[in-house]
């Protein structure tokens, strides 16, 4: 491999975040021409029933002429959703009592509202 190819693979400056299941990487990295870009990697682990484990992964690449437009809607979103529902977390995953509240789409039969009679 070429010293260009190896430095384009290198990370010249790194994050990471663990959350969970999940951990987020955040690669600043170079280009071929010595630019800088942003990588993130959600990576996930997911357990099999018989102990083995995989990781899936998604990255997203994120170039300086999006920064601003892409920290904009960010923070908009983020925003919204703290003014909305607070910075308390409310799942399923994290609190034990949590009960949904399912409601029926009155357009839309159950299963018992099936007849069989035409069988």
């Amino acid at each position: 491999m070429r010293d260009n190819e190896m430095l384009e693979k290198e990370e010249i400056f790194s994050k990471v975040l663990r959350a969970g299941r999940r951990t987020y990487f955040f690669d600043v990295r170079a280009t071929k021409a010595d630019d800088y870009y942003i990588t993130i990697t959600e990576s996930k682990k997911f357990t099999e029933d018989d102990g083995s484990f995989h990781f899936k992964k998604h990255k997203i690449y994120l170039y300086k002429e999006d920064f601003g437009a892409f920290k904009e809607i960010l923070d908009e979103m983020t925003d919204y959703v703290l003014q909305n529902k607070g910075e308390e977390v409310i799942s399923e995953r994290h609190q034990k009592d949590f009960k949904k509240e399912y409601t029926r789409d009155e357009n839309v039969s159950s299963y018992t509202d099936v007849s069989f009679d035409d069988i």
